[in-house]
């Protein structure tokens, strides 16, 4: 009897595991540009993982390094059980494309504007033969262009026929036809108008529904990234500063850079925002080095990256 139990509380693998990632771009022999630095986090399946921070702060490069667009400085990159970060074969290199897909932030950008909807698309199907015949791979684009919320009749048009709304939901679909475990929706949003940004990340949410795929959302909108994420990642000059569930970041914000962010965000409620003032954080003035901090447990999953002092005062508030 307790050999079953113990089956059943048997915690999932995450489905991506990062650990110390390091992604250095040399501008000369004596210079390099620390785009990320040492950072560890986890998405479990069917999970939406937010990646927060201010541009520049290394969130996209972390995406682009673990899909391989970049080959990682150092660091392990484990996905769905398999190390991903260091040189591939074929067979995980063609396991690494047809699990894991990107939706990128331009969507008229990273669409080509030469072919149709249904060759953009099948595009990823076309390269690992994944159809029996023209009429499945067509099928195949008319089912993703009816989940994405577009009709098949779209199938036959050009990219510069539709609005960004629609093109990135051109984007979602070709992401989806592979029938992925893990998407990265490199701010997937931000180049729409507001109105359609709830629309697309409505529509994510309904797709995770409906077939499970795990999310990592890499955005700069702090309310938005609330309304999709279970957990959120607190990025800043290459390092995740704070980690922790949406309700935890969100309810009891430990390091400075993390409430500056929250302070920024408008207020719905006008006698509120009246009153919200906004924090300041200056990196080279708040007297903080990421490069002697080590990740402290706050509670639950939450962690922050602190020196042992930085926590009795951010969290204890001990005064010294």
């Amino acid at each position: 009897m307790s050999k079953i139990i113990d089956e059943s509380q048997k915690q999932p693998e995450p489905i991506l595991e990062v650990k110390n990632l390091k992604q250095y771009f040399p501008i000369n022999r004596k210079f390099s540009v620390k785009a990320v630095d040492d950072i560890d986090f986890y998405i479990m399946p069917g999970e939406t993982y937010g990646l927060v921070g201010e541009s520049g702060s290394g969130k996209s490069t972390t995406g682009r390094s673990i899909i391989r667009l970049y080959n990682p400085t150092s660091g392990k990159i484990t996905f769905c059980g398999r190390d991903i970060s260091g040189k591939m074969d074929k067979e995980t290199k063609t396991f690494l494309h047809t699990n894991m897909q990107m939706i990128f932030q331009d969507p008229m950008a990273c669409l080509n504007p030469r072919e149709k909807v249904l060759d953009i698309i099948a595009e990823g199907l076309d390269i690992h033969h994944l159809y029996s015949s023209q009429e499945e791979r067509k099928q195949k684009v008319y089912d993703m262009l009816k989940l994405v919320g577009l009709s098949p009749e779209h199938a036959n048009r050009y990219p510069h026929q539709f609005s960004g709304g629609q093109r990135q939901r051109i984007g979602i679909a070709r992401a989806l036809v592979m029938n992925p475990k893990l998407i990265i929706a490199d701010e997937a949003i931000s180049a729409l108008d507001v109105s359609i940004q709830a629309q697309v990340v409505n529509l994510m949410k309904k797709i995770q529904k409906e077939t499970n795929t795990a999310f990592l959302f890499i955005a700069h909108d702090l309310s938005m990234v609330k309304y999709i994420s279970n957990r959120i990642g607190v990025m800043h000059l290459g390092n995740i500063v704070e980690t922790g569930t949406t309700e935890e970041i969100f309810s009891n914000p430990i390091h400075p850079y993390t409430k500056s962010l929250l302070s920024a965000i408008p207020e719905p409620n006008p006698v509120v925002e009246k009153q919200r003032q906004s924090l300041a954080y200056d990196y080279k003035t708040s007297g903080i080095d990421y490069s002697l901090g080590t990740t402290h447990l706050v509670e639950g999953t939450h962690t922050v990256l602190c020196t042992d002092e930085e926590y009795d005062r951010w969290v204890l508030g001990k005064k010294y």
